[in-house]
């Protein structure tokens, strides 16, 4: 029987989109009324609202996050508008949903960057929106560097997978730990 082999293709490629490349972005639906002018205001013009839908917090972890993903002076809200965000934030993307999975895949790598490399790459991808303070004084496993750099990556960090890859390595070298969590 012939025709089997005609659909082979149509359920291969869809295993294939899962398992290499970039990972795949939710699409988060649009809110309507105060809780769009609260993002719109003061939201996107870093980030989209896709990214909410990685995480599944509560009231008080949403609270947290915010705070520690931004610069001082960045996610400064008013009272009002912070309950509005929160609020929606922890009944669309609250303890009880399932965050959006981040799959990556890491390509192996085999030339790795020098420290001037590396600089260069941290000013180019990573300065656009938070000092390189940020990234000094945090001490992470190669794998602890990979989900933020991900992450970054995800956020709009201009990084190829290569370059993603010898920075998790240079990281992992320069500001890693002694073992890996």
């Amino acid at each position: 029987m012939k025709w089997p082999l005609v659909l082979l293709p149509l359920l291969v490629a869809p295993l294939a989109a899962q398992i290499g490349g970039r990972a795949t972005r939710p699409k988060v639906q649009r809110p309507d009324g105060p809780v769009w002018e609260v993002i719109r205001k003061n939201c996107i013009a870093c980030h989209g609202i896709d990214d909410y839908a990685f995480f599944a917090l509560d009231r008080a972890g949403w609270q947290q996050l915010i705070a520690g993903k931004h610069k001082a002076g960045e996610a400064d809200l008013s009272e009002a508008d912070r309950a509005v965000l929160l609020d929606w934030l922890a009944s669309r993307f609250g303890p009880s949903t399932k965050p959006f999975p981040r799959t990556y895949i890491p390509p192996e790598i085999t030339a790795f960057f020098s420290d001037p490399e590396a600089k260069r790459l941290m000013d180019r991808a990573c300065t656009r929106c938070h000092g390189l303070e940020r990234v000094q004084g945090v001490r992470n496993s190669a794998d602890g560097w990979r989900v933020t750099l991900v992450d970054m990556r995800e956020r709009g960090a201009t990084l190829s997978d290569e370059e993603l890859e010898r920075l998790v390595e240079w990281l992992g070298r320069v500001w890693g730990t002694n073992q890996d969590k």
